[in-house]
């Protein structure tokens, strides 16, 4: 990845060229630099003295981890190699210790310009004339050894004056308060390497910019940041138009940032020379994310600011290039000072023939000849908002599905939420003489622990449960059940007074957790404990009992819809079947109605709509990207579609593949007649969304 993210920005070893890691760790990028520098020089006959140089000035990296830094002084001691021989002078290892987000701040008053830095012990000033004259280094050097002889402050400004350029009033007095304040912390056996820190810390004011940013910055998501470093760092997510969503939207899952958005923005911002290049190694989630990647991909520093453009995009989610992790990898390119212009090429890798994880340690030639790389293309699914998440697919599908994309007739909703599974689904064991329905709960699902119990209830809310697992392309298949308590109009659950009436055998096992039950994280944000039902859950209204419904699983690569309606045991009447928090569904009133629904959301058009913009979650979101129409029963196209669904599900149940393949080509057909797609562009549509699924 290193090796290629360099061909990609175009760092080729000049001499001239400036080029900084902002998130080095042990150093790989910084290294391969080095040796492209030495490879270039030896191609050009550059004296080793000049390479020297040039590597020290040019190749720097930053990291706030120390056994990071020390590992990459480390590894670039060892790249330099025989160049030391060459040295005019003392060496200076540049990799520094240092945020390359929070970096110094500026301030401005009538005696001057200063910079502060806040740390664990209290914020130091440093004066804007000792930053501006490149003295850090010698400041650093002329405070610790002062502290470390115990100089008196009197004694340090005499030799400040006679080693520091002094010329401002303001100096003096800034670096007098600095000293006692490492003094003082020598005093109490704090000091440490406190003036060191200083001199690494202001590394990112001082080291200039550069041609090429390259790295693989810390992914770290919003909710496990420290609180401290959120509030520090607040301020610049605002600035960069990180955060996109406000209020409603934010608490539902729209703020899910991560740590790598800022630290790419705040890279370009300090760094990147105009017209420079950046190249990271980035969550693939900041170009499919609907709410949390906004922000990220307005591309512009700030309201006003600087436009960038992003050159290429690299998606290695299937090869899974980290060790020992599974997060979805990608590889970003752009350009500070110019606007992204869409589609913007993104190239798709696959494993190749064999499944096997590429080895690490092989070379990126080794990779090239193992994988298969789609050449793709990316541009907002809304073209209205061109901060919408990306849809990839082959240029001629994008045009083809803009025929596709709108909003559709229909809404979509989550299936219930009960924050405590193992209480309300339960396996049915049998029927009483007196109608009571013998139960025990599923107590091993969920991360919560709870005790295992068999109860006799009445049926009467008891209810089929369709869960994730049960659902696929054309099949649903319910197995266990759900303790319907709540009230679907008034979003609670049912009164405790007509439940001990009505049901006291149901209320009866339901107070036997009460305390659980009371204490669900999810009872505590939407209902008030002290006086609504205990046992309330969430996400059931009367869209939950409509007779028909149209299902997918809410984690999943796509849509795969099926239809379901009613189950029938030998222990229970014919009941609506309840969908659970992992499945999204669509209410409908008929069977030929959800058919067409369904045959529309299984179609190659639908599916390649979300499987070209969806990292994971085709949540109910979906719907305002695929214009499904109002069924209309005297549309014969319509009419043909649901045909065509009920023939796919009987199909699915009986496993003739090779049939039920030939009917949703049908579908195809018939929902490309529906959209007014062409031959032709079904036939990029079925392309795209193989590379996209292979």
């Amino acid at each position: 990845m290193a090796e290629r993210l360099l061909n990609q920005v175009g760092y080729k070893g000049e001499p001239d060229k400036r080029l900084i890691d902002p998130g080095c760790g042990s150093g790989t990028f910084l290294i391969l630099a080095l040796r492209r520098l030495r490879q270039y020089a030896a191609d050009h006959l550059i004296p080793p003295a000049d390479v020297l140089d040039a590597a020290l000035h040019n190749i720097v990296g930053f990291d706030l981890n120390p056994l990071s830094v020390i590992a990459a002084r480390t590894n670039y001691l060892l790249a330099l190699g025989d160049l030391l021989r060459y040295r005019r002078g003392p060496v200076d290892l540049p990799v520094y210790m240092c945020d390359s987000i929070l970096t110094p701040t500026e301030r401005a008053d009538i005696f001057g310009k200063s910079y502060r830095l806040r740390t664990v012990v209290g914020d130091f000033e440093i004066p804007g004339e000792t930053v501006a004259a490149g003295e850090m280094g010698a400041l650093s050097s002329l405070l610790e050894s002062c502290v470390r002889d115990q100089y008196t402050p009197q004694e340090f400004l005499a030799r400040v004056r006679r080693e520091l350029t002094v010329t401002e009033a303001m100096t003096e007095s800034v670096l007098e308060g600095l000293y006692r304040q490492l003094y003082h912390l020598d005093e109490e056996g704090r000091n440490g390497l406190w003036a060191r820190l200083l001199k690494n810390a202001f590394a990112p004011v001082l080291v200039g910019e550069f041609d090429f940013v390259v790295g693989n910055p810390p992914w770290v998501n919003w909710e496990s940041l420290s609180g401290e470093y959120r509030e520090a760092t607040k301020r610049l997510w605002v600035a960069y138009g990180l955060f996109s969503l406000r209020g409603h939207a934010a608490r539902l899952g729209g703020g899910k940032k991560d740590l790598a958005m800022l630290f790419a923005y705040a890279s370009i911002d300090n760094y990147l020379k105009k017209g420079g290049k950046l190249g990271f190694v980035i969550t693939q989630t900041v170009f499919k994310t609907k709410g949390a990647g906004d922000g990220f991909r307005r591309f512009r520093l700030g309201e006003k600011g600087e436009h960038l453009h992003v050159l290429h995009v690299d998606d290695l989610s299937n090869l899974q290039p980290f060790e020992e992790a599974t997060n979805r990898t990608s590889v970003v390119v752009c350009q500070r000072g110019q606007k992204t212009r869409y589609p913007v090429p993104y190239t798709l890798w696959g494993r190749g023939a064999g499944s096997a994880r590429v080895d690490i340690d092989k070379s990126l030639d080794e990779v090239m000849d193992e994988t298969t790389r789609a050449h793709l293309w990316a541009q907002p699914v809304d073209s209205k908002s061109p901060t919408s998440p990306w849809m990839t697919a082959r240029k001629a599908a994008l045009k083809a599905l803009q025929k596709v994309i709108g909003p559709a007739a229909y809404q979509a909703r989550a299936g219930s939420c009960t924050w405590a599974n193992g209480i309300y689904w339960v396996r049915v064991l049998g029927k009483r003489p007196d109608g009571l329905l013998l139960i025990d709960n599923l107590e091993d699902v969920g991360k919560r622990e709870i005790a295992s119990e068999q109860a006799a209830v009445e049926p009467d809310l008891v209810y089929p449960l369709l869960r994730g697992r049960e659902v696929d392309r054309w099949q649903a298949n319910s197995s266990v059940y759900i303790l319907m308590v709540q009230d679907p109009e008034t979003r609670k659950g049912y009164e405790e007074s007509k439940m001990r009436v009505e049901y006291p055998h149901l209320y009866g096992y339901l107070k036997r957790f009460e305390r659980i039950l009371r204490n669900r994280s999810g009872m505590k944000r939407y209902f008030d404990p002290a006086k609504d039902p205990f046992y309330s859950i969430y996400n059931v209204a009367p869209y939950t009992f409509a007779p028909y419904k149209v299902v997918w699983r809410e984690v999943s690569e796509g849509i795969n819809a099926a239809v379901v309606s009613t189950h029938q045991s030998s222990y229970l009447e014919d009941k609506v079947v309840v969908p659970d928090h992992t499945l999204i569904l669509i209410p409908c009133e008929s069977a030929d109605e959800a058919h067409f629904v369904c045959a529309t959301l299984n179609s190659a058009p639908s599916r390649l709509v979300v499987q070209a913009y969806v990292a994971l979650h085709p949540s109910p979101h979906v719907l305002q990207h695929i214009a499904v129409p109002q069924f209309d029963a005297g549309n014969p196209i319509h009419t043909r579609l649901a045909a065509l669904s009920q023939q796919a599900h009987q199909l699915a149940a009986t496993g003739d593949e090779a049939s039920l393949a030939e009917v949703e080509a049908q579908v195809d057909e018939a929902v490309a007649k529906l959209w007014g797609i062409t031959d032709r562009e079904l036939k990029e549509i079925r392309r795209s969304l193989v590379e996209l699924c292979s």
